[in-house]
């Protein structure tokens, strides 16, 4: 890492290691920020969408119709940014227990989504915190590519952020040494429970890039640390209903992302990555009240078609159990509604005469049915 790149920052400063390379060190938040009128201006139009996202989350009659298939999307658009090429197809049909096209990468999504789930249901029992980080962290990591990289433990050794194959000399950016790092973590951790200075998003934005530029394992950072901003949301009770994620915005403007926070680094361009930071949000939160309403006008209008073909009720129930799992075996559909193999059989192919889903092929695990319409739904660009 080149220190002249490094100037004079609010957000920390460059020093050089015993071993003769720098690291960036970053001082405590919160920084000295100032609440500028274009900042204000984008804060409270990231507040507003995500108020109207919460007032739509709040009055559905089963959220969950809505957070599995969003919780998914995240997770491949997450483990996208750092190169996988499973598809979300991919991901739901693993899920019924197909075996997947591409093993290693569906496997990584599928522990995003485990680590996410995981992590919404430990808040209750524990806060955001370096300990949460890292059984997050774990869930992650665990049975995957990156599974030498000790999940669940932070680093201890040097890591770096730069173009494949380049040294510490060479790299863009070089975080925190490990002997540095339990200091940080506790600086990171006090912020989390620290009396509120400013809004949730404001914090939420710091929060986020102060772990990342910590670093703190040797792989899975970037994944993390999108987990922790919809988590932070919840934990502060300001996202309702985990409906709200980054990564599609993130993913999207992957190179602005990186050059959003290495700004703050270099230059100490905390606006910069504010206004970046807000936008995110009052675009996804706008995303997703569009995309919960295309996809609440599908079930609706799948209830309507069996409705008018008078198929039994097991055909309908099945309808919003498609929309929780959008790839389904017979069994798990006899499981889920309560009725014998054979019914259940017999509501899938009323699903099938009525455009609703399609089967893929009898597989080692039995006959298997697929939403197609409803996973396109959930990944079309809006």
């Amino acid at each position: 890492m080149k220190p002249e790149g490094f100037q004079s920052s609010s957000a920390g400063a460059v020093r050089r290691h015993p071993l003769g390379y720098w690291t960036f060190i970053p001082n405590p938040l919160p920084p000295p920020i100032q609440l500028t009128d274009n900042l204000v201006n984008r804060l409270s139009e990231a507040d507003r969408a995500l108020g109207t996202l919460n007032g739509m989350g709040a009055t559905l009659p089963n959220p969950h119709l809505l957070i599995v298939p969003f919780t998914r999307r995240e997770a491949v658009l997450s483990s996208k940014i750092e190169g996988t090429m499973a598809s979300l197809s991919d991901l739901f049909q693993f899920e019924a227990g197909r075996e997947a096209a591409v093993p290693g990468d569906v496997r990584e999504v599928s522990n995003y989504v485990r680590a996410m789930e995981y992590g919404l249901q430990r808040l209750s029992e524990l806060p955001l915190s370096s300990r949460l980080v890292r059984e997050l962290h774990e869930q992650l990591l665990t049975d995957v590519r990156g599974e030498h990289h000790t999940p669940g433990e932070f680093r201890t050794s040097q890591n770096w952020i730069g173009t494949p194959g380049c040294t510490l000399d060479e790299a863009t950016f070089v975080p925190p040494p490990p002997d540095e790092m339990p200091a940080l973590l506790s600086d990171w951790e006090r912020f989390l429970h620290a009396p509120s200075r400013f809004p949730p998003l404001i914090e939420c934005a710091l929060m986020h890039y102060q772990f990342e530029v910590i670093h703190p394992f040797l792989d899975g950072n970037g994944r993390v640390g999108r987990l922790l901003i919809t988590l932070y949301l919840v934990a502060r009770g300001h996202l309702g209903q985990p409906l709200l994620y980054l990564s599609a915005f993130f993913e999207g403007r992957r190179d602005e992302y990186y050059r959003r926070l290495l700004a703050v680094s270099q230059r100490g361009d905390w606006e910069g990555w504010l206004e970046f930071f807000l936008s995110g949000v009052a675009e996804q939160s706008g995303d997703a009240v569009k995309r919960s309403r295309r996809i609440l006008e599908l079930q609706e209008d799948y209830r309507a078609r069996l409705y008018a073909a008078k198929a039994p009720s097991s055909a309908i129930r099945l309808v919003d159990y498609f929309f929780q799992s959008p790839v389904v075996t017979v069994r798990a559909a006899a499981a889920a509604i309560g009725v014998t193999y054979a019914a259940a059989a017999s509501a899938l192919d009323r699903l099938v005469r009525a455009g609703v889903v399609r089967e893929l092929g009898p597989f080692k695990r039995g006959r298997m049915f697929f939403a197609e319409e409803l996973v396109r739904r959930i990944e079309e660009d809006i």
